[in-house]
Order: structure tokens, then C-alpha cells, then sequence
């Protein structure tokens, strides 16, 4: 399991006691990959507050236990968006009183509204080449993006494929971040990365086991793609299912203080570097 600094552990676990009312959304997000509508991104954006984005792509390959795009959707962002606002002083987008979430395909104009994108499963996707040119442009100018959930050689394998139409691998290479790196510090202190399971697997183990793909998925990794400058525009999070300890904090107790407070620290950590870098 991942852990946070003292401080960190304490205000996390502090604010989820006091704070169950969000829990509301949480617990809305029962089912696998259920069948939600898609939110799409409107151009432009109803106003300049914060709002997750999540890359709707085509899967040209199947993962066990995989959902393609909607993996996790909407309640990983819906409650990320709920703890950030609780534990930050970021300004969240809202629609009805729930935090706004979109999904956006890369050949939107949304898309360069969407300050923060997600996408999960990416093991499985495939981008046609006006994708992938839409995506370069889109992190050159700024843009920032997240993708979790893709387990094994294989899954990486398609990623780095897909990944490497969009930013050229000799000149944007894939590295793994250490743990020494600003982005682990930005408001809670990371010292490891967390390897979290789906709750249907760690259901299945008796709690016991994280590793997805036993051996071939040791341990969780943590990497990125730096622009010319330094700037983050990319970030992987490989070998764990980081956004399934925001979707499923609300189901099982014994799951929640497991994962979701290490998870929540990355999520937040990432999202406040993305906003400030």
C-alpha cells in the first residue's frame, strides 16, 4: 500500500470522517463500466472554474476486466473533484450541485478548454493520425494528461506504441519520475507508489493481493513525459488502478482505508501540479 506523510494521513483521514455527505457520490458508483451517457465537453466552457475531461478513444484490444474508455467513469472524477474541493481551495465546476465531469474526443474543439484529461484502460486504445496530431498539439500548448489502469507488458506495450505517434520517443521519452520529484510533494508527502486493485479483484484475493497480472505486474510505476522545458505533460500511472480507490471509496470500509486515502493523495498531488506547472 502507498503511504503519506503523517500530516497527510491525519488530514485525509479527518476530512473523510467529517465529510461522509459526499459520500452520496460515491456510492452511486456500484456498478462495472456501467452504461452512463456521455457528458460531452461543451465549447466553450461554462466557466473557469475546475473540471476533469476524460478522452473518449477506440479499443483496438481487449484487457481482462477492462471497459475501454468508460473505466471508471464518471464517479472516479466525480469524487476526485469532491475531495479536492473539500481538502483544497481549488474552485470546482458544477452542474446541479455535482461536480462537473466531460468526456471529450481528441477531435473536439472542446478538448483545448479541457484543462486536466484523463484516460483509463489505455493498454486497449488505438489513435488514428488526426488523433494523435490533435493530442500533440494539445499538450504543446499546455495541455495536461493523466492515464491509469493498464496492467502487464502487453497493456504497455500498446500504450507506448499509440503514445509514440504522438510525441516522438527520442525527443519526448518515457521516464520514470523519482520519488524526489516536486509533483509527489505538491500538497501531501508521497513516499511510495501505491499499487491499488480493482475492488472486484481484491475482492476475489480476500484482500490480499494488488497484482493484477501476478508476475507480470510487480509493483506500480509512476512515469511521464517532460515538454522541452521540464513541464509534465504526461503522466502514467502502470500497474495500478489508481482511480478505483476515488470511484468505489463508498462500498467497502475495509477497501476505503486500504487504498483511497493513498489514493486521494496522488490524485491531489497530480491534479494541483497540473494546475500550477
Amino acid at each position: 500500500m502507498g503511504r503519506v506523510g503523517a500530516r497527510g494521513t491525519v488530514m485525509l483521514l479527518l476530512a473523510f470522517g467529517a465529510g461522509l455527505g459526499s459520500l452520496a457520490y460515491a456510492q452511486r458508483g456500484g456498478g462495472e463500466f456501467m452504461n452512463i451517457p456521455p457528458r460531452f465537453a461543451p465549447d466553450p466552457m461554462p466557466d473557469r472554474n475546475f473540471a476533469v475531461c476524460r478522452i473518449m478513444y477506440d479499443s483496438v484490444r481487449r484487457e481482462p476486466a477492462g471497459g475501454g474508455w468508460r473505466t471508471d467513469y464518471p464517479y472516479g472524477e466525480i469524487n476526485l473533484s469532491t475531495r479536492v474541493s473539500e481538502l483544497t481551495r481549488t474552485r470546482i465546476s458544477r452542474r446541479n450541485g455535482e461536480p462537473s465531469h466531460y468526456v471529450v474526443r481528441l477531435t473536439d474543439d472542446a478538448l483545448f478548454g479541457c484543462p486536466f484529461t484523463l484516460a483509463s484502460d489505455v493498454g486497449t486504445i488505438g489513435l488514428s493520425d488526426d488523433e494523435a496530431a490533435r493530442l500533440r498539439t494539445y499538450l504543446l500548448k499546455g495541455g495536461f494528461l493523466w492515464v491509469d489502469d493498464f496492467w502487464g507488458s502487453a497493456a504497455w506495450e500498446q500504450w507506448a506504441l499509440e503514445i509514440g505517434k504522438v510525441l516522438d520517443p527520442v525527443t519526448y521519452p518515457i521516464e520514470d519520475v523519482p520519488l524526489s520529484d516536486p509533483i509527489f510533494r505538491a500538497q501531501f508527502l508521497v513516499t511510495h507508489v501505491p499499487q491499488i486493485t480493482n475492488i472486484g479483484f481484491w475482492r476475489r484475493s480476500g484482500g490480499l493481493e494488488t497484482r493484477e497480472r501476478d508476475d507480470d505486474s510487480p509493483y506500480a510505476s509512476f512515469r511521464a513525459i517532460r515538454d522541452q522545458k521540464g513541464r509534465i505533460m504526461v503522466v502514467m500511472t502502470y500497474n495500478t488502478d489508481v482511480a478505483d480507490s476515488w470511484e468505489r471509496e463508498g462500498e467497502d470500509p475495509e477497501f476505503f482505508e486500504q487504498f483511497s486515502p493513498a489514493g486521494y493523495a496522488l490524485g491531489i498531488n497530480v491534479l494541483l501540479h497540473a494546475m500550477t506547472h
